[in-house]
């Protein structure tokens, strides 16, 4: 019998809760996770069923004080797995919890992590979005051979799917917002 599977699964920024509930999914069915490598080619070995909740933190900037960052984890019982494009993978048995299964210990401190992921994430893409993509469907726009053809369907795909991307962002980081303000009242 194998004891490492390797599965391809991608999530996007957004997807952060998909992701650790995937992971989780994976534990509880034998396959505890080990690491992962781009483009989304989650590796697991064999280990005993058992529940345990994963979490993900995007931090770059803990990344430059790495040992303090993740010694703050471990000292609430947290199990550092890796780093992998700027989110940090931690993990941690249901039974060692005392009934919190977050590694942040508000709303107010996951708000700032969908922040910190905005700040690092979403304005590149918004700066590559209006100097890369909207001018070359215009320009290709003009291009009367049939590779201007080609290449503007390419760019009229790519903004469709960040204007996907920055709609699911948007919303998931309104809903967040809006449910922390109001909790905070």
């Amino acid at each position: 019998m194998k004891n490492t599977k390797t599965q391809f699964r991608l999530f996007s920024i957004v997807q952060w809760k998909q992701e650790e509930e995937y992971l989780r999914k994976q534990h509880k069915n034998g396959w505890k996770f080990t690491r992962v490598v781009f483009p989304g080619f989650y590796h697991f070995e064999k280990c005993i069923p058992e529940d345990v909740v994963y979490q993900l933190d995007f931090n770059p900037d803990g990344l430059a004080h790495k040992d303090s960052y993740v010694q703050i984890f471990r000292d609430c019982g947290w199990e550092y797995l890796k780093d992998f494009v700027g989110y940090s993978y931690f993990r941690k048995s249901v039974l060692e919890m005392n009934g919190d299964e977050e590694i942040f210990c508000d709303d107010a401190s996951r708000l700032d992590m969908i922040k910190r992921i905005f700040k690092g994430r979403i304005i590149p893409l918004i700066c590559l979005f209006f100097t890369c993509i909207v001018p070359n469907i215009y320009l290709q726009g003009h291009n009367n051979t049939a590779e201007g053809r080609v290449l503007q369907g390419v760019f009229i795909a790519l903004f469709i799917l960040y204007c996907i991307l920055f709609l699911a962002f948007g919303w998931q980081f309104w809903q967040y917002r809006k449910l922390v303000c109001k909790q905070q009242r």
